[in-house]
């Protein structure tokens, strides 16, 4: 193992206080990340750190049993079923044994039902919050915006997924590789699968073609994630550009995943704020459309949600309008639409016969990027657009763009305990909205609560951001607002008004000067970053008073900005 990248992931967990994790990524089973693990295991443990192995999966590998001999291991816990007991890792028993690093291989793993979480990176998101870094194993197949690329590619769909963040928000990623001829060596040699499986193996996923392909796949996830460090150590602001990213969906798109896959990977390469927008006509209503419709739309809200999207929802006839709107309302500099299904001859005739048409017309300065979503996508998903200069107004002065990674703009900096309200019951939007909104008064600029309240309550019939499940979204541009202002609702019992999956617990009311609308889109960064959290939306469900949650957001805030 290299000296100078285990010495580094050291020096990490000797000088912080939060749980930071460690990634050893590859292309294929077999190229030695488990190996890697553990080796960095032992290193750290001759250091004088405490580890333990939390979870491994030998997979009959010799070596691999050998290697993890003489460290550690927590017991698993047996959990029953279907009448089979199955041994999935013990959080509790790791939470509670402590250790300074804990290995924890297989990342992607999913749980059997009814334990903690339904994902292991979940129980590693636990473990990291209790101050335990971790060191774990990813193959780059099962990043979620790589599923459709990955099935194109090598004919297979990988049924376990993880979101991207979850790398992205890696402290350090390793990539592991092998020659794609010496990993097939190593699988004919039985070091990789049982002697039964190494012929099947060897026609079907580890082709030379197929190794090859997702060999190229990790280096540029690698390559990509390595460019986006770069970027913000240099203080490039996602949210200082005029280049934001909107997906735009529909009730009847043909494949949805492919333009949410393909939106998340573009802003993750230009590191900006991305939206999924779908714009309800009167014909789509949910009176209107039938059940099977209901549930393809909402399954693609709750993939654009999982990708790390802010979902918005508008109601209007002309839907190229209405989207075009939006873009030049939140600065969006891409959008992502596929094309539509050819259309029976009295669906030609209306107001929205050609959207995409009508987009590529009138979408001045916005590039519009369509996909053929009813064929396959390309093996690889390569969005290249150039990043325009970073605009300074806004937040800028406050820490934006050009900003050391300490110094940029934090939730904490517009928000204070008297602009944070809790309910310990059940409450409805209106009663919300309202109560947030007469916490700004006269010293922010705001002479008249209710004619805020008035104008947030526009906004909001306009498109409800009360949609993105368990955190709400609601934002106005108001005149003569003299800084932005972030005010914050925890609702116990949910907003038991509003139908979403998951009770909205978290609303972030979000306050930007009229005359700076950029700083609008940097508000719902801020707020969208912190939404993607999980565990800093644990916490502010459980606090019990404004002062403490402040607290838990600047801890997370300082967190943040020692990594």
């Amino acid at each position: 193992m290299p000296e100078d990248r285990a010495d580094a992931f050291l020096r990490m967990i000797r000088s912080s206080r939060r749980g930071r994790l460690k990634i050893y990524l590859g292309y294929s089973a077999g190229v030695g990340k488990t190996y890697r693990m553990l080796e960095e295991g032992h290193r750290l443990k001759a250091e004088g750190i405490d580890v333990v192995i939390g979870l491994l999966e030998t997979h009959g590998r010799a070596d691999i049993a050998r290697l993890a001999r003489g460290l550690e291991v927590v017991p698993r816990r047996s959990q029953d079923y279907r009448g089979i007991a199955v041994d999935e890792m013990d959080v509790d028993a790791i939470l509670a044994r402590k250790p300074q690093v804990a290995l924890i291989d297989e990342l992607a793993h999913t749980n059997v039902p009814g334990g903690r979480n339904a994902k292991r990176y979940e129980d590693v998101q636990d473990i990291l919050a209790a101050g335990i870094h971790v060191i774990s194993t990813l193959n780059v197949q099962h990043l979620e915006s790589l599923n459709n690329v990955v099935e194109n590619a090598v004919g297979v769909r990988v049924r376990e997924r993880i979101p991207d963040a979850i790398l992205a928000e890696a402290d350090e990623i390793v990539d592991v590789d092998l020659a794609t001829a010496d990993l097939r060596q190593r699988l004919e040699d039985g070091k990789i699968y049982p002697t039964e499986r190494v012929e099947t193996a060897l026609a079907n996923f580890f082709t030379p073609s197929n190794l090859e392909k997702l060999r190229e796949l990790t280096l540029r996830e690698l390559a990509s994630q390595i460019d986006l460090r770069r970027r913000e150590a240099q203080g490039a602001e996602a949210g200082a550009s005029s280049d934001q990213v909107m997906v735009c969906l529909s009730s009847h798109g043909p494949n949805s995943e492919k333009l949410l896959r393909f939106g998340s990977r573009l802003a993750g390469r230009l590191n900006r704020n991305w939206y999924a927008v779908y714009v309800q006509t009167p014909s789509e209503e949910a009176t209107v459309i039938d059940a099977e419709v209901q549930r393809h739309l909402s399954d693609s809200l709750t993939l654009a949600k999982a990708l790390g999207a802010m979902v918005f929802t508008y109601q209007g006839e002309d839907i190229a309008d209405t989207l075009l709107r939006f873009a030049r309302e939140y600065r969006v500099g891409h959008i992502v639409v596929g094309r539509a299904r050819p259309k029976p001859l009295w669906k030609r005739l209306g107001r929205n016969r050609n959207v995409v048409d009508a987009l590529i017309r009138n979408a001045r300065g916005i590039t519009v990027i369509v996909l053929d979503t009813c064929e396959d996508l390309p093996e690889s998903v390569r969005p290249r657009p150039e990043i325009p200069e970073q605009e300074t107004a806004g937040l800028a002065a406050a820490g934006g763009a050009g900003a050391a990674p300490a110094d940029r703009p934090r939730l904490s900096r517009w928000l204070s305990s008297r602009r944070v309200v809790i309910w310990e019951t059940p409450a409805e939007r209106e009663g919300v909205l309202r109560a947030l909104a007469a916490t700004v008064g006269p010293e922010a600029g705001v002479g008249d609560a209710e004619a805020l309240f008035a104008a947030i309550m526009a906004r909001e019939a306009q498109g409800s951001t009360f949609f993105n499940e368990g955190v709400a979204f609601p934002h106005v541009r108001v005149e003569g607002l003299k800084e932005p202002v972030i005010v914050l609702g925890l609702t116990k019992e949910g907003v038991i008004d509003v139908a979403t999956d998951k009770p909205i617990e978290i609303v972030f009311l979000l306050l930007s000067p009229a005359e700076t609308p950029g700083t609008q889109v940097q508000l719902l960064g801020l707020a969208s970053r912190a939404a993607q959290n999980r565990h800093l939306m644990q916490v502010l469900r459980s606090v019990r008073t404004p002062e403490e949650a402040i607290r838990t957001i600047r801890d997370w805030e300082d967190g943040e900005a020692a990594r």
